[in-house]
């Protein structure tokens, strides 16, 4: 079987239709669907369910698609080894994150190392990032919190305090930094299920006893935002994202309770590829100083 006829199949699975594949892959539908319907003949396995022109995975499918990605993945890596001495002087390099903060700040010092590369960022919640990492649809992911997965590596990236803020009227907002215990009551907007900020804060209140009401739930930071902006309650936030603004003050929680962490997730067995070798050596200085960090508390 040839490398075409793997990629074909992801592009399928990953766009739902043989046109939406062709137009990623640049070339004709005819062609996409010739190799298809080659890899379905040569196995005598039915790889996507037809209904009208979407497609969408078979059991078998869905079976055969991290297979696919691995050996495009280390096609990939192959590629990347023998072209150019190892230089990465072009290709892609695929990243997932749950937001556009850290992981913007490593592909701008990753472009100083290997200006040739090409980043694609794809953002999604926790799972998805996760999910991609394992099925090899990204080589790197950026992600809050430690997640247990045996495949995975992680390496930890920043960490940061969660801080408050409020309404420029909000009774909070006269303080720079209150004790947690002050949140006795207070309307607390909160994230999304899944929000590891969210968790985190929570477990702060809950081993000092603090019960705060909620005001209401947003799924985004833009939407938190906009919420605080408007006196609907009191928004929490990493530190490294908190974007000033006239409309509100931030809040520091004395001791800083609640910590959020990020870390660079990489499949495990890929530690030594090219590609993910090269992001992390363009971290380098961050993931050192992230290391030393650990060795006291955060002040």
């Amino acid at each position: 079987m040839t490398s075409a006829r793997y990629r074909a199949f992801v592009a399928v699975a990953r766009h739902g239709s043989l046109s939406a594949a062709a137009r990623a892959l640049h070339v004709s539908q005819p062609t996409v669907s010739a190799q298809i319907a080659s890899l379905e003949q040569q196995s005598h396995l039915e790889l996507f369910h037809r209904r009208g022109y979407r497609m969408n995975l078979s059991v078998a499918g869905e079976q055969l698609l991290p297979l696919a990605q691995k050996i495009l993945a280390l096609e990939a890596e192959a590629e990347y080894f023998l072209r150019d001495a190892g230089q990465l002087n072009q290709g892609t390099l695929h990243l997932g994150a749950v937001g556009p903060f850290h992981v913007i700040e490593m592909v701008a010092a990753y472009r100083q190392r290997h200006p040739g590369m090409k980043l694609s960022i794809r953002i999604g919640n926790s799972r998805q990032v996760l999910e991609d990492l394992v099925n090899y649809a990204t080589d790197l992911g950026v992600l809050a919190g430690r997640h247990d997965n045996d495949a995975l590596d992680a390496l930890l990236y920043a960490r940061h305090a969660i801080i408050l803020f409020a309404h420029k009227d909000h009774f909070l907002a006269r303080h720079r930094s209150v004790p947690l215990a002050m949140l006795e009551g207070v309307e607390l907007l909160r994230r999304e299920a899944g929000s590891t900020t969210q968790a985190t804060l929570d477990k702060a209140l809950h081993d000092a006893g603090v019960r705060t009401e909620c005001a209401l739930e947003v799924g985004s930071r833009e939407s938190l935002r906009e919420a605080v902006a408007r006196g609907l309650g009191v928004g929490a936030v990493s530190e490294a994202e908190f974007i000033p603004d006239p409309r509100f003050r931030p809040i520091r929680i004395e001791g800083d309770p609640a910590i959020t962490s990020t870390y660079i997730y990489f499949a495990r067995e890929r530690r030594e590829s090219v590609l993910v070798r090269s992001f992390l050596q363009a971290q380098q200085k961050v993931l050192e100083s992230a290391a030393s960090m650990m060795q006291s508390p955060l002040s």
